[in-house]
C-alpha cells in the first residue's frame, strides 16, 4: 500500500499524517510522536497522576481492554501503527485477580479501557439485561479503576457523553454546551444512567481520564458500529443537532493523552454541532447522489424505541485548549470521512 504525508500544524511537535496498511483503508490517522513525560510537579493538576509511565527513559507499554470492541480494535490498530509496545488484557473487568494477573504480565506503563456494555444492536438491549449492564458498566470499570490506582497506572476510560439533554440552561441551538463538571441530567436509558453514575464515582480516583465519546463516526462506512452508517439505514431519523466524535481524528489525540498523563473528565467530541439531516446530505453529495431519508419527530421515535436517546452539545473549550489544531465536526467530517470515500464527482 502506498503511504501517503500530509504536513499538518506542528503545534505539540507531532508533525505527520500517514496511511498505514494496517488500518481501514483510506482513513488518514493522525500520528502521534512519542512524548517525552514531563513530570507531574510541573502542573499537579494539569498533568494529574503520576504514573509508573512518567518516567522520560521508560518505554511506553500500553495494556488495552476491548479488544472485540469497534474502539479497542482501532486502538490496537493506532499502536501497531505508532510502534506503541501494548497487549490486550484477558481479564474479565468485574474479576480483580483476572486484571492483576494482566498487569503482572504485561508491566504496561498505562491502561486503556474501551470494553462495556453498549447493547446490541443497541442501547435498549440494556434495559432488559440491567444486571450485565451493571457488571460491566459500573462493577468492572470501577474495578478496573481501583486496581491501577493500586498499582499507580493511569487508566485512560473510553467513556460517553450521553449524559446530558438540551435544558432551559443549555438550549438546542444555542451553542451553550455541558461542560465538564457539569452534573448529567439525562437518566432516559438505563445505559446513559449506569455511565452517568459511575463517572460520578470515577471523579474520586486522581489516576483516571474519562474521556467522554458521542455518536462516533469513522471513515470506514462499512461498519455497523459507525452513526453515519447506522442512520444511512433506518427507515426514518430525527433531526437535531449534536455533539459527534470522530475517531479518525480523536482516537490518536487519546494516545497522546495517555502519554501526557492527562487526568479527569474531558469531553471528547469535535467543536460544535451537527444534525441527522447535515450529516444525510453530505453523504448524498459525496457518496451517493440518489440516496434520500425521511425525518420523524421526536414523539414518533419513541413509538419505535424502547428508551430515549441523548441530544445534546458538550463545550469542548478544554480539549480544544490542549490540541488547538482539533478541527470542527464538520470540517472534520468533510476531511476524515467524506473526502477519502467520495464517489460523487464535485
Amino acid at each position: 500500500m502506498q503511504m501517503m504525508c500530509v504536513p499538518i500544524q506542528r503545534t505539540h511537535s507531532y508533525p505527520l499524517y500517514i496511511h498505514h496498511p494496517n488500518l481501514a483503508p483510506k482513513i488518514p490517522f493522525l500520528l502521534l510522536k512519542s512524548h517525552r513525560f514531563i513530570p507531574s510537579s510541573v502542573s499537579a493538576s494539569h498533568m494529574g497522576f503520576p504514573t509508573n509511565g512518567a518516567e522520560a527513559d521508560k518505554p511506553l507499554k500500553f495494556l488495552l481492554y476491548g479488544k472485540t470492541g469497534w474502539i479497542g480494535g482501532l486502538l490496537g490498530d493506532l499502536c501497531r501503527a505508532q510502534g506503541i509496545h501494548f497487549s490486550y488484557g484477558s481479564g474479565r473487568l468485574e474479576n480483580r485477580a483476572s486484571l492483576e494477573a494482566d498487569i503482572a504480565e504485561a508491566k504496561p506503563t498505562h491502561v486503556l479501557n474501551a470494553a462495556g456494555v453498549t447493547g446490541r444492536p443497541n442501547v435498549d438491549w440494556c434495559e432488559s439485561h440491567k444486571v450485565e449492564t451493571i457488571r460491566a458498566n459500573v462493577v468492572g470499570t470501577l474495578t478496573l479503576a481501583d486496581v491501577c490506582r493500586q498499582k499507580g497506572l493511569l487508566l485512560v476510560n473510553f467513556a460517553t457523553g450521553c449524559i446530558f439533554e438540551y435544558d432551559k440552561d443549555h438550549p438546542l441551538g444555542s451553542g451553550i454546551g455541558f461542560k465538564e463538571e457539569d452534573t448529567p441530567n439525562f437518566t432516559g436509558s438505563f445505559y446513559s444512567k449506569t455511565k452517568a453514575m459511575v463517572e460520578d464515582l470515577l471523579r474520586n480516583y486522581d489516576n483516571v481520564c474519562t474521556l467522554r465519546v458521542r455518536m462516533p463516526i469513522t471513515s470506514d462506512l462499512s461498519n455497523p458500529r459507525n452513526f453515519i452508517t447506522k442512520i444511512t439505514r433506518y427507515e426514518k431519523v430525527v433531526d437535531i443537532p449534536n455533539s459527534m466524535t470522530i475517531l479518525d481524528e480523536l482516537l490518536p489525540i487519546s494516545l497522546e493523552m495517555a502519554k501526557r498523563n492527562l487526568t479527569g473528565v474531558w469531553n471528547f467530541t469535535n467543536p460544535g454541532v451537527v444534525s441527522h439531516n447535515e450529516v444525510l446530505q453530505m453523504y448524498k453529495d459525496y457518496i451517493d447522489p440518489n440516496f434520500s431519508w425521511k425525518n420523524f419527530t421526536l414523539e414518533e421515535q419513541a413509538k419505535v424505541i424502547v428508551a430515549p436517546r441523548s441530544n445534546n452539545e458538550l463545550d469542548t473549550t478544554k480539549l480544544k485548549n490542549e490540541f488547538p489544531e482539533l478541527l470542527s465536526i464538520k470540517e472534520s467530517l468533510v476531511k476524515y470521512v467524506f473526502k477519502p470515500n467520495q464517489k460523487v464527482n464535485a
